[in-house]
Order: C-alpha cells, then structure tokens, then sequence
C-alpha cells in the first residue's frame, strides 16, 4: 500500500506512523514552512531546534 500524508498535527501523523509500522509505504508532504510538529517541545537541551523536536520524530 503507498499513502500520502497531507495533514498536520498528531493524529494524522500518527496515522501515517502506524501504517507505515504495517508496511505501508508512507510519503510526507509537509508546508514551506515545515509541520507544525517541528516547532513543539520537548527539545533536546530545552534548545528549540526544528530537526530536533521530540513530537516530530516520535510521530514521524
């Protein structure tokens, strides 16, 4: 199965996450400005830094 992922968040990311811990092959398509996701803590050091975000990489 291949899926595009267009939403934001936490559940659609999510969603994304379980389908592709099924096999599915997930393709994330993010804004200019990046996922929203990128911009929320917890961070590393209590540094905000858009690659590090725990939320982002939990879901992703």
């Amino acid at each position: 199965m291949r899926v595009v992922e267009l939403g934001e968040g936490v559940a659609v990311p999510y969603a994304g996450k379980l389908l592709a811990e099924t096999g599915a092959d997930v393709a994330k398509v993010e804004p200019p400005g990046g996922d929203g996701a990128r911009r929320a803590g917890p961070f590393p050091g209590d540094r905000p830094d858009p690659e590090a975000s725990a939320l982002f990489h939990y879901q992703n």
